[in-house]
């Protein structure tokens, strides 16, 4: 017998409706409660917080106390990626066309804390177009142009590349079938976004809405 990672354990937890359901809910990055994401699941209080302490203990969901509320967002960027990837390989086993329905999710959503739908992979394809990112064997390098230019966009590279988390890398896009950026830039690039007030992050969704403004300006200084 093999030892390695316990994938069987993992993917048995993820794959119980009532918890893939509540790990879905925390793709947006807001933590929720336990009661929130009853809901989600459509069980009970009780069973919710049974689901959520078999995550915490696989290390899938992060528990944070305030005030007379625990909260519970995912764990990490990498559980998020994971379940983006997870959802892309359930979406290709429909006939029906993949991804969310609404056109606002499949315009421009949020993968945990990074840009995703077809605008996330329209600026990562553009990124590489513009030599800004290089792709070498499936892995993402930001070049000297690249650097340069996020320096005027606004984003310190050099802090993020002193970071755990790894400066870019790629996440397959649940609705496009398609890679967009992830890791620290693709995160600092969202949230530089917001800074700049071309797009907002709307409530109790995972839609990213940009401003005509806003897309205008995405599209001008990215180059697509």
């Amino acid at each position: 017998m093999r030892y390695g990672p316990d994938i069987a354990r993992v993917a048995a937890l993820i794959g119980d409706p009532g918890r893939a359901n509540m790990l879905t809910a925390l793709m947006g990055g807001a933590a929720l409660t336990a009661s929130e994401l009853a809901l989600e699941a459509g069980v009970t209080k009780q069973t919710a917080s049974s689901h959520l302490s078999k995550l915490s203990d696989a290390g899938l969901v992060a528990q944070q106390r305030q005030g007379r509320h625990s909260y519970y967002r995912l764990a990490g960027s990498g559980v998020a990626e994971a379940i983006e990837a997870l959802m892309g390989i359930a979406a290709k086993s429909r006939r029906t066309r993949t991804g969310p329905k609404e056109p606002a999710l499949r315009h421009a959503r949020v993968c945990y804390d990074h840009l995703a739908g077809d605008l996330g992979v329209r600026l990562l394809d553009a990124l590489i177009a513009g030599h800004r990112l290089a792709s070498e064997a499936g892995k993402l390098r930001l070049t000297r142009a690249g650097q340069a230019f996020m320096t005027d966009f606004g984003i310190d590279t050099a802090m993020l590349a002193r970071g755990t988390r790894p400066l870019c890398r790629t996440c397959l896009d649940w609705s496009e079938r398609r890679s967009h950026l992830a890791g620290a830039l693709g995160a600092a690039l969202l949230s530089r976004f917001y800074e700049l007030r071309w797009a907002r992050h709307e409530a109790e969704s995972r839609a990213v809405l940009f401003s005509p403004m806003g897309e205008t300006a995405l599209r001008r200084n990215f180059g697509f």
